[in-house]
């Protein structure tokens, strides 16, 4: 594991303990590459606001693994796509 992976995960365990969040479990390589396509697809301030809202609407359904991934796909099909659309103006 590289000092960054180690650092992260670092984080995310300080990060679930001070919410008072049991860990969900969560692959934090994957929330990273959502990150990243939004940042790249869209723009790069879209990735913070891409993972923040992915979490929240899975929180809304219901929360756990699959409405993560659930929302995740969405997000990173919509992120994807968006690179795809053509500007009109």
């Amino acid at each position: 594991m590289s000092d960054r992976d180690e650092t992260m995960q670092t984080w995310w365990h300080a990060l679930c303990a001070e919410l008072g969040v049991d860990d969900p479990g969560t692959d934090v390589t994957q929330v990273l590459d959502l990150a990243a396509v939004a940042a790249h697809a869209v723009v790069r301030p879209a990735a913070p606001l891409t993972t923040f809202l992915v979490g929240y609407a899975a929180g809304l359904a219901g929360g756990g693994t699959d409405a993560v991934q659930r929302a995740k796909d969405r997000a990173a099909a919509l992120a994807k796509d968006s690179a795809t659309t053509e500007d009109p103006a």
